[in-house]
This record gives C-alpha cells, sequence and structure tokens, in this order.
C-alpha cells in the first residue's frame, strides 16, 4: 500500500497545471488580413508573367496606349510565327531555306536554333566553373604550399573587375586567335569572370569540411585525386549547386559579350536573337514579346520544378552543425 501511495503521489506530482496555460486564438480580421496581403503579393509576383503574354499577342496600337493591360482585342498568333521564323521567315521556309539561300532540307526555327544555342554556351560554362573552382579550391585550402594565401587573393581580385570593362582587350585577343563567332568565344569569358565567385563559393563550403577526412582518406590509402573525388566532391554538392545557378543567371542573359563576340551566323544566342527582331526604323513589339515569352517561360518552368532544390542551395552553409 504504501508503494502505490508513493507511486500515486509521484504521478500527482509529475501533473502540469493546464490552468496556466491556454491556447492563444488568432484573431479572425488578423487573419483575413494577412490573406488578402499574400493574395496581393501573389498577383504583384505573376502580373509580369501575365502583361508579358498578353504584350506578345497585341499591336502596337494596343501596346502604346490603347489596350495596356487588358487582353487582346484581336490575338495575334502570327507574332509567334515572326518570332519563330524571323521578319518574312515563314515564307522563305517555304522557298527552302530560313536564311534565304539556295538550301534546301529540313531548318530549325530561328527561336529554336537560337535557344539551342544559350543552352550549349551556359551549361559548357557551367561544367567548366564547376570542376576549376573545385580543383583551385582543393588546392588552396588543402594543401599546404607558400603561395596558397596569394594565390586566393589573385583570384579574388577577379571580382572588382566588371566583367563589360574588359571587352575590348578580350575582344581582341579572341580576334587574334581566330574565335569569333563560335561557342569558344563566349564559354572561355564567361568561364573566367565566373571562376572569382565560384572559388569564393566553394572555398566557403569546403572550409566547413574537416580536414580529418582528408588524413582518414590517406591512411586508408587514398592519394590526392582520390580524396578530392571520393570524399570532397560528394560533400560540396549544395556549393556545386550555387554555382550553376550563380553562372546560369549570369550567362543566359549577357548581351554585349554575345553580341560582340558572336553577331552573325547560325551560333547567336536568345539576347541577340530577340535584339536582332527590331527594325532599323519601325519595330514590331509584338514578336519581341513572343520571343521573351518563348525565352522566359522553360526558365520558369525549371524554377517551378527545382525551387526547393534552388534555395536550399542557396541557404546551405549559412548554418554550421
Amino acid at each position: 500500500m504504501e508503494k502505490n501511495n508513493q507511486v500515486n503521489v509521484e504521478q500527482s506530482s509529475l501533473k502540469l497545471d493546464t490552468s496556466k496555460y491556454h491556447v492563444k486564438k488568432t484573431n479572425k480580421g488578423l487573419r483575413v488580413l494577412v490573406f488578402v496581403g499574400l493574395i496581393l503579393w501573389a498577383f504583384i509576383n505573376l502580373f509580369p508573367i501575365y502583361w508579358m503574354f498578353t504584350f506578345s499577342l497585341k499591336t502596337n496600337e494596343e501596346i502604346f496606349g490603347e489596350n495596356v493591360a487588358g487582353l487582346p482585342r484581336e490575338w495575334q498568333w502570327e507574332n509567334y510565327d515572326t518570332a519563330f521564323w524571323g521578319k518574312g521567315g515563314r515564307d522563305k521556309k517555304a522557298a527552302g531555306n530560313i536564311d534565304g539561300t539556295e538550301e534546301g532540307g529540313f531548318q530549325l526555327p530561328k527561336i529554336i536554333r537560337q535557344f539551342i544555342n544559350s543552352v550549349i554556351i551556359t551549361v559548357t560554362t557551367i561544367l567548366i566553373s564547376i570542376f576549376a573552382a573545385m580543383m583551385a579550391t582543393f588546392a588552396i585550402s588543402r594543401i599546404q604550399w607558400k603561395l596558397s594565401k596569394l594565390a586566393y587573393s589573385m583570384f579574388m581580385l577577379g571580382l572588382t573587375i566588371p566583367i563589360h570593362a574588359s571587352l575590348l582587350p578580350v575582344y581582341k585577343t579572341i580576334s587574334s586567335f581566330g574565335l569569333l563567332n563560335t561557342y569558344t568565344s563566349l564559354i572561355l569569358p564567361y568561364s573566367a569572370f565566373s571562376l572569382a565567385m565560384s572559388i569564393l563559393i566553394c572555398s566557403g563550403f569546403m572550409e566547413d569540411i574537416p580536414k580529418e577526412l582528408d588524413e582518414a582518406a590517406y591512411i586508408d590509402g587514398a592519394g590526392l585525386w582520390k580524396t578530392f573525388i571520393k570524399v570532397i566532391v560528394p560533400l560540396m554538392k549544395p556549393a556545386l549547386a550555387t554555382i550553376g545557378i550563380y553562372t546560369f543567371l549570369q550567362c543566359w542573359n549577357e548581351l554585349m559579350f554575345a553580341n560582340q563576340f558572336i553577331s552573325s551566323g547560325d551560333k547567336i544566342t536568345l539576347p541577340v536573337g530577340i535584339q536582332q527582331l527590331s527594325g532599323q526604323y519601325l519595330t514590331e513589339w509584338g514578336p519581341i514579346g513572343a520571343a521573351l515569352v518563348i525565352a522566359t517561360f522553360p526558365t520558369l518552368l525549371v524554377y517551378i520544378f527545382f525551387s526547393k532544390k534552388i534555395q536550399d542551395s542557396f541557404i546551405a552553409g549559412a548554418v554550421k552543425g
């Protein structure tokens, strides 16, 4: 009996006095204000997409004054035809070649060809930036040598040089090697100018990796390359995603280098192709809007499906432990 009484006393002492606590109810008026604010925020973010889509289906008269924000009165789907094939491109395609030459055969729409060019240049630049930045950061932070800090400082100097300030010397260098109007003329400068930021990102992530993992790999007989590939690279995946996103944003919409280094031919990128839709004396803005839709919506779809990965890559490494 005494044991049972002791157990009852212990259980009663463990019970919480719930009279001191109460669930705070959210004010209904506050909830309504929050929902209204969220709806307004969603409208502010989605309206530019709606406006760009309707913009692509209007005439100049509707765009500039008659019907700026409303739905098109007449849906100008021929704007997309012009964006795909260029001015008079459909007639040239029927004649045998989209470029107006005598060659026949299958021809990709101009905007699709430019889209593919942008993808090739951007993806190649991302791969080169990741590979070079990872190896440079590994050599600077994990291998001990006298000039490692100086080498890191030299790389960081690249952050102080605006990419477009070097247009003239880069153009002369590319021209002297005969690389104008090639993919290489954009891939090399894009990779070089993204390297400093990529190394900065990699160094922040790599410093959080314990060096004891390297020592354990060396004890197990792994060399530098095996340690780098088997130990360091798998732990650097968030950094790789961050570098990829940063380089993509830098390369995809870049116009000045792309316009100077690949100004003609079948290797021009999307920004240059969209710019070429403008006329010398009169510009039809509907086809330009259609080209912007074609260039933007694939990027939006990628963000929709990979938004969580993109957000995780930006905050990874912010919290240690």
